[in-house]
């Protein structure tokens, strides 16, 4: 994540060291919200929806629209999309850097 977030903010001169960045990821802070409540991805979906005011019903609970939706949300599913595989934003940095496995050598 460290050297993620440094690559990302090159053009500025406000680069954080790696015992910054180690003590935000303990405290469960980054770039992109809480590292740690990434285990009940349901339970998260679920919340969102009521949070925007669209709450799945019953119906589409027991259909699996929930269980769809969080399929088309996985890392193996977001990763192969064409966008995510050759596309960049503004600033020049790619897309498929948002992409890693957490693997050694990925």
């Amino acid at each position: 994540m460290w050297h993620f977030t440094n690559n990302l903010v090159l053009h500025q001169k406000d680069t954080h060291s790696i015992k910054e960045m180690l003590d935000l990821f303990c405290k469960g802070a980054s770039l992109y919200g809480p590292f740690w409540n990434h285990k009940e991805p349901k339970i998260h979906l679920k919340r969102l929806a009521e949070f925007i005011e669209c709450p799945f019903s019953i119906e589409e609970e027991t259909s699996g629209v929930v269980d769809e939706i969080l399929k088309m949300y996985r890392f193996e599913n977001l990763s192969n999309l064409e966008v995510n595989t050759n596309g960049k934003f503004l600033t020049g940095e790619a897309y498929k850097f948002f992409f890693h496995r957490g693997e050694i050598g990925d």
